[in-house]
């Protein structure tokens, strides 16, 4: 790979001896990397992919997977490069905690640490970019969260709204990229020797924003994909000598990580409890990451939670489909209209009106005439509620994909039912005797074939 001569340079003075190795892994084949979503069931298929585990990830394995396999869509697997997955557990969230992740598109690092979540407290996943916000939205959804809300706001307007409010906030900084550019050589395109330093002023920014939103006790995660000191060891320093309350805390280091370089920053050893990831020590790219708790003793007002907000006749739809449907009162959940459509909103969620709103919480269906119809997204969300539910095979579901209607070889129990393949939760149908009436979203729809779809 031909690397920009200042890179050369740059990494040959700070690595010494290691330069060489390091030049060396960029010619290496890229790592490939999935994860497994524990709060669903593992398919046959998945099974057989899970040969060679990720020592530092009690649900990751080395590997490819088909964007277009059902485990995929049925958000039962996430393709992620392996060292990206180091953060996710590091920044692994307690039960009921509320939750940022802050720079969040197009959304891995977000459905890392719903699998960790497991339906509780709240996560706000943010995403300033507004064409990048809607693959956000996919995979959230995919993973059948209903404890997500996603924001489309910058991290100031985010500050302003919830001060002092998160348990834990992950911050994977926008930065120079240079970890990626084994995986991604466009990126090389956009480097120059002063970017990483362009890229620090931008952090400054978001970490003093960031910690506006932090409550006293609260955990700060810190990462990027570059080698950059600018943006790495040089980063945490300014944020320990800007923010005295904040103190780092070890990460492990495992499987060829190594300790942050304190000598690349002002030499305070405590730098050594960030951890780097170099992909001539490890199966992976580039990658840093800090872990910091907030000392802070600072008081933090609290903020009043979203409610209800259904109008009568909404409310019997709401209470019929429930009945239907054999649907919980969902009491982690305030209900909402936006438009036709009900969302659940996480009860943890402030009252607010200031911030932009990709998703208020999980959509649970459309009102329409004397109806409310149940969403994609409750199906995906259906795992561990007694919904009605209906096995279908691979083949029916390549007809459903494509949106077909198809046959049952036997009459099934009339109305909207969840359909299943391989036990997970793939979308909705409706039931008419023999036949299956197709709800599955026109947009997403595609012609499948084995070739297609295979895991």
């Amino acid at each position: 790979m031909k690397l920009p001569a200042a890179f050369i340079t740059k990494y040959q003075n700070l690595l010494g001896d290691q330069a060489a190795a390091f030049f060396a892994a960029f010619d290496e084949p890229v790592e490939k990397g999935f994860r497994i979503n524990p709060n669903k069931p593992v398919t046959p298929a998945m099974r057989a992919k899970m040969t060679d585990p990720i020592s530092y990830s009690g649900i990751g394995y080395y590997g490819r997977v088909n964007g277009n396999a059902l485990e995929h869509l049925a958000g039962a697997v996430y393709s992620q490069e392996p060292s990206a997955m180091t953060v996710g557990e590091v920044a692994k969230p307690e039960l009921g905690e509320r939750v940022l992740d802050l720079c969040a598109a197009p959304g891995g690092k977000t459905t890392h640490l719903l699998s960790y979540l497991k339906q509780t407290g709240l996560l706000v996943t943010n995403e300033i970019n507004p064409k990048r916000v809607t693959a956000l939205g996919d995979n959230v959804e995919r993973y059948g969260a209903r404890n997500a809300v996603i924001t489309n706001e910058t991290p100031d307007h985010l500050a302003k709204a919830l001060p002092g409010f998160f348990d834990r906030i992950l911050v994977d900084a926008p930065c120079s990229g240079e970890g990626m550019f084994r995986k991604d050589p466009d990126a090389m395109q956009y480097w120059h020797a002063d970017y990483p330093a362009e890229c620090a002023a931008r952090q400054r920014e978001i970490l003093t924003a960031t910690v506006k939103m932090l409550r006293p006790g609260g955990h700060l995660i810190y990462s990027t994909c570059t080698f950059a000191p600018e943006e790495d060891e040089q980063m945490m320093a300014w944020l320990l000598a800007t923010y005295p309350e904040f103190e780092l805390e070890p990460i492990e280091k495992v499987a060829g990580m190594v300790d942050a370089k304190p000598e690349w920053a002002d030499g305070n050893p405590e730098l050594k409890k960030a951890a780097r990831l170099f992909p001539h020590l490890m199966r992976g790219e580039g990658h840093f990451i800090a872990k910091l708790v907030y000392r802070s003793d600072a008081k933090v007002k609290n903020l009043r939670p979203v409610r209800d907000e259904l109008k009568p006749d909404q409310r019997k739809l709401w209470e019929k489909a429930q009945k239907q449907l054999s649907l919980p009162d969902f009491d982690g959940l305030a209900l909402q209209v936006h438009g036709d459509q009900l969302y659940g909103v996480p009860a943890l969620m402030p009252m607010t009106r200031k911030l932009k709103i990709f998703r208020p919480g999980i959509q649970l269906g459309t009102f329409k005439k004397n109806r409310l119809e149940p969403s994609y997204a409750l199906a995906l969300a259906s795992d561990d509620l007694a919904l009605p539910k209906l096995a279908i095979d691979h083949d029916q579901w390549e007809k459903y994909v494509h949106g077909e209607t198809f046959a049952l070889t036997a009459a099934g129990t009339n109305g909207f039912t969840v359909l299943t393949c391989d036990a997970l939760p793939v979308g909705f149908g409706k039931v008419v005797g023999q036949t299956v009436k197709n709800f599955f979203p026109k947009g997403l729809r595609f012609l499948a074939t084995d070739e297609k779809t295979q895991l």
